[in-house]
């Protein structure tokens, strides 16, 4: 026997609503648990910070020791070796965090992609039947709902429409007539062939 994840059939369509705000208010809440987290403060904010953002950090760790070992290197607001470390060890722990949260949204994605298109898929088969129903004597009350549909379903995958009427012919060319260059006193004294 296996089990599998299914979801609860639910019987109203607010609880849908709730559960989803109430995951909503948890991921937030997430926010608070995350240590420095911060909000960018502009749409530009990610390109600003990237190039001292991806320093390998070999480069970080040799920058610390040189701040370390010479004290002319040390100045106000600098990070100390064990903030540096601090900050670092900081970046390569959250980043999975990020990268976790950035697949479940995706997962998340696909999920709602994933129940659109079985709403989506059912409809159409809905449609089909009643399409074919309504053209009988005993279903044609179906004939103003098949037509609701078709007008709520738009002009998908009639492709697009054909232009009416013949395409213009381009006008035909003629050759130029040919003309022979003029005789100069350095070409030659016979004329070309023609």
């Amino acid at each position: 026997m296996s089990i599998e994840n299914e979801v609860p059939v639910t019987t109203t369509e607010t609880s849908h609503f709730d559960a989803a705000e109430a995951l909503i208010d948890d991921i937030r809440a997430l926010k608070q648990r995350v240590p420095n987290f911060v909000v960018p403060e502009s749409k530009n904010a990610r390109r600003q910070i990237a190039a001292a953002a991806s320093v390998p950090s070999e480069f970080v760790d040799l920058a610390a020791l040189a701040v370390r070992n010479h004290e002319v290197l040390t100045r106000g607001g600098n990070f100390g070796l064990a903030q540096i470390r601090d900050r670092r060890n900081y970046a390569e722990a959250y980043g999975p965090v990020a990268d976790e949260l950035e697949a479940m949204a995706l997962f998340v994605r696909h999920s709602v992609r994933m129940a659109q298109n079985e709403a989506g898929s059912n409809a159409l088969t809905t449609y089909a039947l009643a399409k074919r129903l309504a053209k009988r004597p005993e279903s044609a009350a179906l004939a103003p709902h098949v037509e609701d549909m078709r007008i709520a379903l738009g002009a998908r995958g009639k492709g697009k429409p054909k232009k009416s009427g013949p395409k213009p012919v381009p006008p035909a060319t003629s050759p130029a007539p040919t003309q022979l260059p003029p005789v100069t006193a350095s070409s030659p004294a016979a004329p070309p062939k023609q």
